[in-house]
């Protein structure tokens, strides 16, 4: 467990640079700001998990992070913020599961190792309802996960962002001003990478840091006769780190057996037993917390 530090406990907002309201900020958006403030004030470290492109299992790295961090003896929130096609709650075996609260507090769900998890999943009424929102409906809704769900005093909130740039990432990045930065989620092969390059021009515009790249479905073991076979390709993600300055954190295998966790909502269980995704993941995260906690030491 990592030290507790002095920061939060007796959080105001005038201590988390909310003390005056803004010229032409209404008296409500300035209550918001001040709430936001004092929640966000009791997370240590966000980071936002991204990708230029759909299909790389992004979700999969996301809440592998979160899981592997948990391990790590970290307080661990995930927030999954596609809007259009929450994937969290079935990995992590959540479908059926209800958030309670009030009119200006949710509680997240809580994994059986204590991840709490927060996403548009468990407010929809079955697995086939569509959300059919614009801009403005998305960010008042991402607004409202990061303000008013009890999310408690976190050491990581990992936030799960739909594939693209669009207004999903970019209001978490207005509206989490101090965040850690942003992990990168590609494979192997160029199309994707060419794809994800977006994810870092993104993260750079909006002045997020790159805290590295992951190369997801690198490889894969025959369950049968042990032979790897580079289906997508290799390398293609350490290569574009090197080329655009940013770390390479590590790879994912393809392991049958975390998809078929990942279906069945074992993807926790899978991450915390003794299998080649748990291995690949436990080495993504010490990387992480090397490059984030480096500067508390």
């Amino acid at each position: 467990m990592v030290e507790e530090r002095n920061s939060c406990e007796d959080c105001s907002a005038e201590s988390c640079g909310a003390k005056t309201r803004n010229d032409g900020e209404s008296e409500q958006d300035f209550k918001d700001r001040q709430a936001l403030a004092r929640r966000l004030c009791m997370i240590d470290h966000k980071i936002l998990v991204l990708s230029g492109k759909g299909g790389v299992g992004k979700s999969t790295v996301a809440s592998g992070l979160a899981v592997a961090l948990g391990e790590r003896g970290r307080r661990v929130g995930l927030l999954d913020v596609d809007i259009h096609g929450p994937s969290v709650p079935r990995l992590l075996g959540l479908n059926d599961t209800q958030v309670t609260g009030s009119q200006d507090s949710i509680n997240p769900a809580v994994t059986g190792s204590g991840v709490r998890v927060m996403s548009v999943g468990f407010l929809l009424t079955g697995p086939d309802d569509a959300v059919i929102w614009r801009g403005p409906l998305k960010y008042s809704l991402i607004k409202q996960f990061l303000k008013d769900v009890e999310w408690g005093r976190l050491d990581y909130l990992i936030v799960d962002s739909p594939p693209g740039t669009g207004d999903e990432p970019l209001a978490v990045a207005q509206l989490v001003d101090d965040a850690d930065g942003s992990v990168i989620v590609t494979t192997p092969q160029m199309l994707s990478v060419s794809d994800v390059r977006r994810s870092i021009a993104f993260s750079r515009k909006v002045k997020l840091p790159v805290l590295g790249v992951v190369e997801n479905m690198s490889g894969f073991a025959c369950p049968h006769c042990g032979k790897e076979s580079d289906i997508f390709g290799s390398g293609g993600g350490r290569t574009m780190a090197e080329d655009v300055g940013a770390p390479f954190l590590g790879s994912v295998p393809i392991d049958p057996a975390m998809v078929s966790a990942g279906d069945d909502g074992g993807l926790e269980s899978y991450l915390t037993g003794e299998t080649a995704g748990a291995a690949s993941f436990a080495a993504l995260v010490d990387r992480l917390v090397e490059l984030v906690e480096v500067g508390e030491k």
